[in-house]
């Protein structure tokens, strides 16, 4: 059986299409051995893409219009990315279906990543993004949903940049794939990766917390109210919290309000002063700061793009 990610041969980066039915439009970039993406737009035309073979893969589908369902036949599961999300699916085998039924307008961008692409960049923890999927793709699932989330402005800006390398550069292959670590590294990151040594006790707690947090992040209690409020003390609130989540409860609150603005951000209906005071930021220059040393990019740069 033909490997999905060896279809490159000699060529580093090449564009084909998927299957050899006249009516898909999805192109296939293969950026380098290991790393693959399709993408296309396309209106009132079911396309459907099937996948056989053994590899071991991550799988981002990203439907930034339309839905894009997906199937796989060893277990008869199935599911659904709707539009404006990005769903993460981990498999060690496929026999699978992804199938964008006919809408009025599809765009959709899919990203598969071998194994041996993500082991490059193994850190040997267990808590690590990479490490915690690695070890999922080696056991034996066909096809697990690992996360489904919005698409933000961030996901969006970097795949753009991604689909604008001209194969045609003497690095094409090198820069696209230092577009799909970005986008890699920023979808990884939101991930809730459980530890192994979380009692129960410490897992209510911090879920308790955590939850509190997520009802309003803009105005937030303080730590002091916080721990009241989950019938605990702020020492051992602050400890759990950090232990649980790898952050500290104020790099929390932070992460969710950037993750907040950065979803205002793709709808482009605010300025970047608004989105700063919706999120909890009274000064503009600090926020677009924070934006920045958490992401990489200014706020300004993504409401240009």
């Amino acid at each position: 059986m033909e490997s999905f990610f060896f279809s490159a041969g000699e060529k580093r980066y090449r564009v084909s299409e998927f299957g050899s039915v006249d009516a898909v439009q999805l192109r296939r970039v293969d950026i380098s051995n290991g790393v693959v993406f399709a993408t296309g737009r396309f209106q009132k035309q079911t396309q459907q893409i099937d996948i056989s073979n053994l590899d071991r893969m991550i799988m981002l589908v990203m439907a930034k219009e339309g839905s894009v369902e997906i199937t796989d036949h060893h277990t008869g599961n199935s599911w659904k990315v709707p539009e404006g999300k990005i769903g993460m699916f981990a498999s060690s085998r496929q026999d699978i279906t992804l199938r964008a039924p006919s809408q009025p307008q599809s765009d959709l961008f899919i990203l598969f990543i071998a194994d041996f692409f993500l082991k490059r960049y193994l850190s040997g923890k267990a808590s690590a993004p990479v490490d915690f999927l690695c070890h999922k793709i080696q056991q034996e699932l066909t096809m697990e949903s690992v996360n489904l989330q919005p698409i933000d402005a961030l996901s969006l800006y970097i795949v753009q940049r991604l689909l604008k390398v001209d194969q045609g550069e003497c690095m094409a292959s090198m820069l696209a794939e230092h577009r799909v670590s970005e986008f890699m590294i920023h979808r990884f990151s939101l991930l809730d990766i459980p530890l192994e040594d979380i009692s129960q006790e410490e897992a209510a707690l911090a879920s308790r917390a955590k939850g509190i947090l997520l009802e309003d992040f803009v105005s937030p209690p303080t730590i002091r109210e916080l721990a009241h409020l989950c019938a605990s003390n702020e020492t051992k609130l602050k400890k759990v919290f950090k232990k649980v989540y790898q952050m500290t409860i104020r790099r929390y609150i932070q992460k969710l309000r950037l993750e907040e603005a950065n979803l205002l951000l793709r709808e482009k209906y605010y300025s970047i002063g608004e989105i700063s005071q919706r999120v909890g930021y009274k000064h503009q220059g600090h926020f677009a700061k924070l934006f920045f040393s958490v992401y990489g990019v200014y706020p300004k740069d993504l409401m240009r793009h």
